[in-house]
């Protein structure tokens, strides 16, 4: 699909129907496959024939929208997940093991920082994080011998810190190791990492790309521009012959465009089978669908509301990278010309100050999610990032008082509204 505009890929990547097929994207709801040989299905298990036996390894259903993904991505391969956890995760530690270090942003989703900085820390894989604000010097400086990848959200949540994508691929190939971005607020409507210099972009599907909080779902989009082989010794898992698979070597059997995610899949996926259910893809294809037209409204709304909140006499700070004056403007006009995503974060006096201010809203819901059709809001501190300390937040940019507002599709007057009456005394 490089020859279409991206709308045109929204709705037709993926997946093209022969003479009679079903127009759209069919469920294949099916554990296994039938084949007429134990040889036929030995090549599969071999990677010497392209095919199906297992839905926990893989499942045409998700190939067919990770291949839309990867599409709008601009990349070479893409595989579905059961969540935006399981992608980052698969991303990291398809090239990480124990022994081996991280360097990250500080800037990131809470529940990314925990499983960087505490669950993959008790696998052996340490990481230094850094303020997405740092300079070069500083950012060099946390690279070491073992430094496996690069890790980074485009917009973070919910900080609302815009990445200096190009700064981080630089400094990450300077020391010879791929930049993982995570793209999930800007989405590649707005923003495609790939083209500043991203090597592997990972997405919460459960957000924008899916877009309707119907279904939890993650991805991972390889750029197929790192070459593996040039950092041989640093990348064994994907360099030298894998014992499981009759010591196929993936960099070489597969190149640059295809050796992340075959490995991935053949490892990763085989052994923890965090798959993303057919079911969940088929719905996250309908959402995709749309995803051009819906991304506009949400930066329109989240423009508004965060004009009418940055002068509002109650709130402290507004966090949105559209708005002239924030410290990310310039940058976000750089990487996203088109806007961001609908996500505002404010700060108000206190925790007791925002648990108020949501307690009273009428049309935005309290909830755990964020990037949905309908207006959302939480208080992080106390809830997606209660598991960090207070020196922790404040360096993830994230104080007690802070309110993360996800704004949907609803009229943009009746958002502001909303918002007027719960400020009120």
């Amino acid at each position: 699909m490089k020859d279409y505009e991206l709308g045109t890929k929204c709705v037709q990547a993926g997946y093209t129907p022969g003479n009679g097929e079903p127009r759209q994207i069919p469920i294949i709801q099916s554990t296994t496959f039938k084949y007429d040989t134990g040889e036929d299905m030995g090549k599969l298990f071999d990677l010497e024939a392209s095919g199906y036996f297992y839905t926990r390894l893989q499942n045409p259903t998700n190939d067919m929208v990770a291949a839309k993904i990867t599409a709008l991505e601009g990349g070479t391969a893409g595989m579905l997940t059961s969540s935006g956890q399981a992608a980052n995760f698969f991303a990291l530690f398809n090239i990480c093991e124990a022994g081996d270090h991280i360097v990250s942003s500080a800037s990131i989703y809470g529940g990314t920082f925990n499983l960087i900085s505490v669950t993959m820390a008790k696998m052996g894989i340490s990481a230094t994080f850094l303020s997405p604000d740092c300079t070069e010097e500083e950012l060099n400086a946390a690279f070491r011998e073992n430094t496996k990848a690069v890790f980074g959200e485009t917009i973070a949540n919910p900080a609302l810190t815009v990445l200096d994508i190009e700064k981080f691929a630089k400094a990450a190939h300077a020391h010879g190791v791929p930049l993982i971005v995570d793209n999930t607020f800007p989405t590649p409507v707005n923003c495609r990492p790939i083209e500043w210099g991203a090597d592997i972009v990972t997405h919460s599907t459960t957000k924008y790309l899916d877009g309707h909080g119907a279904a939890v779902g993650g991805a991972i989009v390889d750029s197929g521009k790192f070459d593996w082989m040039a950092h041989k010794d640093k990348f064994p898992g994907l360099t030298t012959p894998d014992d499981s698979y009759h010591g196929i070597i993936y960099a070489e059997k597969f190149g640059n465009e295809g050796a992340f995610i075959t490995k991935a899949t053949s490892q990763l996926m085989r052994d923890f089978g965090s798959i993303q259910s057919p079911q969940n893809a088929f719905l996250l294809n309908l959402g995709l669908e749309s995803l051009h037209v819906r991304m506009p409204k949400h930066v329109e709304n989240g423009q508004a509301v965060a004009e009418y909140l940055n002068n509002h006499p109650k709130v402290k700070k507004v966090s949105y990278s559209g708005l002239p004056g924030d410290p990310y403007y310039e940058i976000a006009k750089k990487y996203m010309p088109n806007g961001g995503c609908g996500v505002v974060s404010f700060e108000l006096e206190d925790r007791t100050a925002a648990e108020k201010f949501m307690g009273r809203l009428k049309l935005a819901a309290i909830e755990t999610h964020v990037a949905d059709a309908r207006t959302c809001c939480l208080n992080p501190a106390s809830t997606t990032h209660r598991q960090m300390s207070d020196e922790q937040l404040k360096a993830a940019g994230v104080p007690a008082g802070l309110v993360r507002m996800s704004c949907g599709l609803e009229d943009k007057e009746d958002l502001i509204e909303d918002i007027r009456q719960a400020l009120e005394d």
